[in-house]
């Protein structure tokens, strides 16, 4: 049985999606793209000196990013489910809120803030966490269960 339709995980899957998509566009982009995207002055002189390694790193976190989209696509009904839906969407849940809350432990210690990337990085990976903690939510009741 396939679960419902549920608008926060094809959310979540979307941003999820565009967000792995955003990591081969790096790729694509170079050194200037690793700089403006926080990826730090080190990746960006590997991928000028022509080092695989800043691309091997972003594309397995492009990898990564599409493995979660095809969670929450699944967890919302579009494609096939997935094996342990309901861990893995926890999972995914976890470290996208764990990621977007990095700041408050540096804000309550009264530290400055590092850059702007790490505030704008985690408001908008907050945001991912939150609409995927929302359609995890909705859609616990159909989540349990073996695979199809």
């Amino acid at each position: 049985m396939r679960p419902p339709r549920n608008p926060w995980l094809v959310a979540a899957g979307a941003l999820s999606a565009g967000a792995a998509l955003l990591h081969l566009g790096i790729i694509a982009g170079g050194p200037d793209w690793y700089r403006f995207f926080g990826a730090g002055a080190g990746m960006a002189r590997l991928a000028e000196q022509g080092s695989p390694r800043p691309a091997l790193i972003t594309l397995a976190i492009a990898a990564v990013l599409a493995v979660w989209a095809a969670y929450a696509f699944a967890g919302a009904g579009l494609i096939r489910r997935l094996p342990l839906m309901r861990a893995a969407l926890v999972a995914i849940t976890a470290v996208y809120l764990l990621r977007g809350l990095v700041l408050v432990p540096v804000l309550a210690a009264g530290q400055p803030v590092p850059s702007a990337f790490i505030v704008w990085s985690s408001l908008i990976v907050l945001g991912f966490g939150i609409v995927h903690a929302a359609g995890t939510w909705r859609a616990w009741p159909s989540l349990g269960g073996r695979p199809a």
